[in-house]
């Protein structure tokens, strides 16, 4: 059953980067399927939500899918359970698109680490961490002998709750990376733990790649009105 209540939501388009709060009934849409048939999970709903970007210049559609278990919590009433399974259609990856003064190979890792984040967290989560390895010794030229090493080097250079964060990325991506020695032990990584891995290093390529160009681009302009006006003086000295 629905509730009756219309949805809003704060959304941004993974086409345009636009941000709105959408609107039932005018950008955004949910259809509902629920079945039974005698299947051996009882009661399903499978849920979808299709949002079209308000932006008159994209318009580009998102189409999202769950399904989980419907199940009656009282007398004549029913609820639906948290999502079993999610899925992303279109786009299939939530990947932004970044300049290509980030290197090739780390906008790869992290594409395909956006991709693969519904379908394996914690193989998303291991690209992230290898995505965060590259950027430390490409932006910071620090080589270790392993990830831990790396950080540990640029302590002093970025500030607490960075370090933190990356230092967290790094266990995190060690799940998928490393084998327990418990071999009967099985750690998960959750979709919501990957995807805040993958925004960390959408931060860090701000913070580090667009902040860096953007800064040097500034100075170049400054000095190239510096020069300007300094062969402009010389012009009229003569």
């Amino acid at each position: 059953m629905e509730d009756g209540m219309a949805t809003k939501i704060n959304w941004e388009c993974p086409y345009c980067g636009s941000k709105a709060v959408v609107r039932e009934g005018q950008d955004l849409q949910k259809y509902r399927f629920e079945f039974d048939m005698d299947n051996r999970h009882g009661y399903q709903a499978l849920n979808s939500l299709v949002v079209v970007c308000p932006n008159a210049d994209c318009r580009e559609y998102t189409l999202n899918v769950s399904i989980c278990d419907h199940r009656q919590t009282g007398p004549s009433q029913w609820s639906d359970m948290p999502p079993k399974q999610k899925w992303r259609l279109c786009p299939q990856s939530t990947a932004k698109v970044f300049p290509n003064y980030i290197p090739d190979l780390i906008r790869a890792d992290y594409e395909e680490a956006c991709l693969i984040v519904d379908l394996s967290p914690k193989a998303s989560a291991t690209l992230a961490r290898r995505c965060l390895q590259a950027m430390i010794r490409d932006f910071w030229n620090a080589a270790g002998k392993n990830l831990f090493e790396e950080i540990d080097k640029i302590k002093d250079q970025v500030d607490p709750e960075t370090w933190d964060a990356m230092d967290s990325l790094r266990k995190l991506g060690n799940i998928g990376a490393h084998m327990e020695k418990d071999i009967s032990l099985i750690v998960e990584v959750d979709q919501d733990e990957a995807v805040l891995l993958i925004s960390l290093i959408e931060t860090l390529f701000s913070e580090w790649y667009i902040h860096r160009y953007e800064r040097l681009q500034r100075m170049a302009k400054i000095k190239a009105v510096a020069a300007q006006k300094e062969a402009e003086r010389k012009g009229s000295d003569t």
